[in-house]
């Protein structure tokens, strides 16, 4: 085999094993798909945060309706 196609080679070989690999992620994590179904009420999602001097502590409450969801993007006085 020519030296110079020692280093094209090893670059199609790879690409082909990340393709593959890439391939064979997709598979396992079909359906698995992240989210929640659309409906009433809310979720609610907590942080901690400690250092070694203090914390904070937070709450979200974000809607499952993605309709109102969207509108609290929407700024104040616009419809």
């Amino acid at each position: 085999m020519s030296e110079g196609l020692t280093i094209p080679i090893l670059i199609v070989l790879i690409l082909a094993v990340a393709a593959i690999i890439g391939i064979r992620r997709q598979r396992d994590f079909k359906g698995t798909e992240r989210g929640s179904e659309p409906g009433t009420g809310y979720h609610e999602m907590q942080s901690h945060y400690s250092s070694g001097l203090g914390g904070h502590d937070t709450t979200w409450r974000v809607p499952r309706d993605p309709q109102e969801y969207a509108r609290t993007f929407v700024p104040k006085g616009r419809d």
